[in-house]
Formats: C-alpha cells, sequence, structure tokens
C-alpha cells in the first residue's frame, strides 16, 4: 500500500499477475528481441469464462456454415395428386468432381460432413430409392421448371403397365379411335401383326393365343372375344371393326372384322341402316369396307396372317390381290424390299403375309397333300408383290422330322392348325379296344398336339423381320398417327371410290 492508500500497480494489479503467471508456467524457450513486453506473445491467456487456452500450436477453426433446419425451409406446393414433391431433383450417385457444377441443387453445400447427410437422410429429406437424372427427359413443364416428382420419376423405370382385354382402333361404323395411345411409347422396337378371313375362321381366338393366353384357359377370359354358343346358333359375326391390344413385348395385334360377312350385310338390309351416299347397295358397302380393312393392314402391318379353316376359296386370293392394287402408295426405305416374286420393286412397302389353315384335318397333314396345299398357293399368290415366302417353314418346327428342306419345292408361308381339342374330345379319341395298358393311351392323331403347334406358331411369327413401314423409323406414338393417317386416306381413296361404282 502507499501512502495515500492506494494500491500500487505493480504490486497488485495486473502487471503483478502476469508476473506470478510467467514465475510459475515458464514458456518454451525464445529469443525476446524487443523487451518484456512480448513475453504475452508466448503465454496462454485466460478467458473471460475462467478457462485457459490449450498450449502448443493453434489449430484452424472449421467453417461454420449457417442454414435454416431442414423443417424450416420453404416447401413447394403439393401438386393435386397429394404426392410430395421436391424443389429440385436429387441424385445419390455423382462424381467426385461434380461440386461445383451447376447441376448441383443449392440446398446441399458440398462441405457438408458425412454425419450432416445421415442427418438429412434421417430427417426424410431424400427418397429411400435413387432417383436418376434420366426421369428429366420427356417430363414436359414439370422438368424445365425444376421440380421433379420422385414417384413418378421411379414410375418411368417400371415395366409398362399390360392390358387386361383389347380396345377399339376403328368402330363399328368405321371411325377411328384414340383409346389406344395411353398404351404406347416412344421406343421403335416394335412388331404389327394383324389378321382377316372370313368369318367364323377363328380370327379372334388365334390372335388371343398368339399374344396374351394358353388353349387351357377360358374362352371367356381371352383378350379379343371369341364368338359364344349364342352367336354361333344365329349365325352372327363377334368382332366389328379393329380391335387392338399391345403386350409388354411391344408387340401390337389387330384383329378385324370378318371380310364379305354375311352377317353384316344381313344386319344392314333388316336394320335400315343408310349408307353412305357413295354406296348405292349394302353388299357393295360390305366389300368396300373388307377392301379397306385389308388394304389399311397391307400398309401398316409387318406380318398379315390370312386364316381358313378349308383349303381353298379362289375368290380369297382375288379379293387379296384387288386389296394390294388398292393399297395406298407408301415409300419404305429398306434395302430389301424385294418382292416374293423375283419383281424388284424398292420403292413400295409390302408385309410379309402369311396363310393359316386352322381346323386342318388329319389328312391334311400328310406329306404328299402339303406338297400339293404348298404347290396351289405359290400359283395363286406368283404376280403378287406380297412377301408370301421364305419367312415361316413348318419344316424348321420339326413338326415333319423325316423330311428336307428340299422336299417342299415350293415352300410358301403356309402352317397348318389342328382343332383345338379338350379333355372331353381327347378322351373320346382314346383307343377303346386292346389290353387294358393301351386304352390309357390316346388315339392316334396324325400330328402334334394344338397347344404345341401353336407355341411353335408364335415363335416365329415373332421372329419375322421388321422393316421399315415408311421411310423414316417410326415410334409406337409415331405409327399410331400414321396408321390414322392411312385409314383416313383409304376412306377417302379414289381408287376405291372408283372400284365402288364399277361394283354398283
Amino acid at each position: 500500500m502507499s501512502e495515500s492508500g492506494h494500491s500500487q500497480p505493480g504490486m497488485y494489479g495486473q502487471g503483478r499477475r502476469r508476473r506470478r503467471r510467467r514465475d510459475r508456467d515458464p514458456g518454451p524457450p525464445a529469443q525476446n528481441l524487443s523487451g518484456p513486453s512480448r513475453d504475452r506473445d508466448y503465454v496462454p491467456r485466460e478467458r473471460r469464462d475462467g478457462s485457459e487456452e490449450p498450449t502448443g500450436p493453434l489449430l484452424q477453426k472449421t467453417p461454420i456454415i449457417l442454414a435454416k433446419p431442414p423443417g424450416e425451409r420453404s416447401k413447394p406446393s403439393v401438386p393435386a395428386s397429394g404426392a410430395p414433391s421436391l424443389e429440385k431433383p436429387i441424385m445419390l450417385i455423382k462424381t467426385r468432381d461434380e461440386g461445383g457444377k451447376p447441376g448441383n441443387p443449392p440446398d446441399v453445400a458440398p462441405s457438408v460432413s458425412g454425419a450432416g447427410t445421415a442427418k438429412l437422410e434421417r430427417e426424410g429429406q431424400r427418397p429411400t430409392q435413387p432417383v436418376y437424372q434420366i426421369q428429366n427427359r420427356g417430363m414436359g413443364s414439370a422438368a424445365s421448371g425444376g421440380a421433379v416428382d420422385p414417384v413418378i420419376g421411379q414410375t418411368k423405370l417400371l415395366p409398362p403397365e399390360k392390358m387386361k382385354h383389347s380396345i377399339k382402333l376403328v368402330d363399328d361404323q368405321m371411325n377411328w379411335c384414340d383409346s389406344a395411345m395411353e398404351y404406347l411409347r416412344d421406343q421403335t422396337d416394335m412388331l404389327v401383326v394383324g389378321v382377316i378371313g372370313l368369318q367364323g375362321t377363328g380370327k379372334s381366338t388365334i390372335m388371343s393365343l398368339l399374344s396374351a393366353n394358353s388353349p387351357e384357359e377360358d374362352q371367356r377370359a381371352y383378350v379379343f372375344r371369341a364368338q359364344t354358343q349364342e352367336i354361333k346358333e344365329r349365325a352372327g359375326n363377334q368382332s366389328s371393326g379393329i380391335d387392338f391390344y399391345i403386350t409388354q413385348e411391344r408387340v401390337i395385334f389387330l384383329d378385324t372384322q370378318p371380310i364379305l360377312s354375311p352377317s353384316i350385310l344381313d344386319h344392314l338390309i333388316n336394320n335400315d341402316r343408310k349408307l353412305p351416299p357413295e354406296y348405292s347397295l349394302p353388299h357393295t358397302y360390305v366389300e368396300m369396307q373388307s377392301l379397306q380393312i385389308t388394304a389399311f393392314l397391307f400398309t401398316v402391318c409387318h406380318v398379315v396372317i390370312v386364316i381358313q379353316d378349308w383349303f381353298t376359296d379362289i375368290n380369297l386370293y382375288r379379293f387379296l390381290q384387288t386389296a394390294e392394287m388398292l393399297k395406298p402408295s407408301t415409300p419404305s426405305a429398306s434395302h430389301d424390299s424385294t418382292g416374293s416374286s423375283g419383281a424388284d420393286d424398292g420403292s413400295e412397302y409390302y408385309p410379309h403375309i402369311v396363310f393359316l389353315q386352322n381346323k386342318a384335318r388329319r389328312e391334311e397333314f400328310c406329306p404328299r397333300n402339303l406338297k400339293k396345299m404348298h404347290k396351289a398357293v405359290d400359283k395363286l399368290m406368283a404376280h403378287s408383290h406380297l412377301k408370301y415366302k421364305g419367312t415361316l417353314s413348318m419344316l424348321d418346327c420339326n413338326i415333319f422330322p423325316g423330311l428336307n428342306r428340299d422336299y417342299l419345292e415350293t415352300e410358301v408361308n403356309l402352317f397348318l392348325l389342328p382343332m383345338m381339342e379338350n379333355d372331353g374330345e381327347d378322351a373320346l379319341t382314346r383307343a377303346g379296344s386292346g389290353p387294358p395298358l393301351f386304352s390309357l393311351l390316346p388315339g392316334y392323331r396324325g400330328h402334334p398336339s394344338f397347344s404345341s403347334l401353336v407355341s411353335k406358331f408364335r415363335s416365329q411369327i415373332l421372329a419375322m423381320s421388321r422393316s421399315q413401314l415408311s421411310h423414316t423409323i417410326l415410334t409406337e406414338k409415331n405409327w399410331f398417327h400414321y396408321a390414322a393417317r392411312i385409314w383416313d386416306g383409304v376412306k377417302k381413296s379414289s381408287a376405291l371410290s372408283e372400284y365402288s361404282r364399277l361394283l354398283s
């Protein structure tokens, strides 16, 4: 204490505390170049809360990024469907050098540690499954606005939905329907198969077996409705217009109403339906409808199946040649467009045509009779540009294992199917005489089973070449618009109008 009663600065002030600390904890040896006042640079300082700084070299502090908690961030408006949507598309898989690119979402900083990322995932800010960047393609305004629904994005990666039944492509009034557009996609790997035939030959049944059903199923569950017993008894037709069905393998099947149908003609006459002004007689209108459908299939299909239930009708081949003559002009860019008759017509597209002999009898499977059938079809189609040979063969299916390929000198696209058997009919064909062991065996049929032949026929149809239908490559949706334009052109064709006047 001084004489005036005040404490001396050097005795009890801040300097005294500093000297005592320096005497108690000597600092590291160093050369003092500027006097005693520089010693405090090496002495740990006392903090306001009473704690001391750790000794040793100073560590650089981790930068702190201030951001709102995930729960307080601005949430986008919820769509009408009720599904939550995110502001930006999230990529869970990315390379290391994408840290500062514009594609990164702004609400996720590149310097966030692994613990912070795990915290965001625990808080539910990221989906449980990865959302890929390809989901932004083809999403319209949602992709351009930056808002992507992860539910919609993952739905795009799922396989296409399976159709449960066929829908109308052309109704019974011969008007085009747009309901098939929702089942089509923007991809080019597709096959279009159409069918024509007379009434009651089994067109809808065969198309159902080729597309989605099996012979063991109930016919009432077929995708193309077959004739019921009531319709057969009154000699009616089941199909009208053109029915559409597409499989998950992207194969389009077109089932049509019977050509030259007597039941449609009877319906026109008895119900006093008004005919279009360009047709004066009902039978002329029925024939022109059949030609329109057939010429349309010749233009938009890769494969056209002609079904018969007996061999053969000369008028059917004349009808096919007339439809080929009235077919719209369709330039094709395919290099392999040479007709089956040998004529080079590279400017026109012609489909593969397959003759299916349905409900064939046992004697028709005889190799000698089969050879005669091939020769007859080859002579009747000799002047046609349709590809009626060289793309389907029964000899390749091991149906006739003892025959060589040279046996049929003029082999055409002809396939035989027997009657569809069931358990009752199969029991009637069993051997009724002889030892009990032989009575349990089925009777001699002379051909493989119906199920086996349908499977072989389906494999050959799906393996046919898929040449271009026009001068450009068509996707499924492009094919739909192309087919609609062809159908409108066929209905307004001047060649068909002139042919109808000749018939009248």
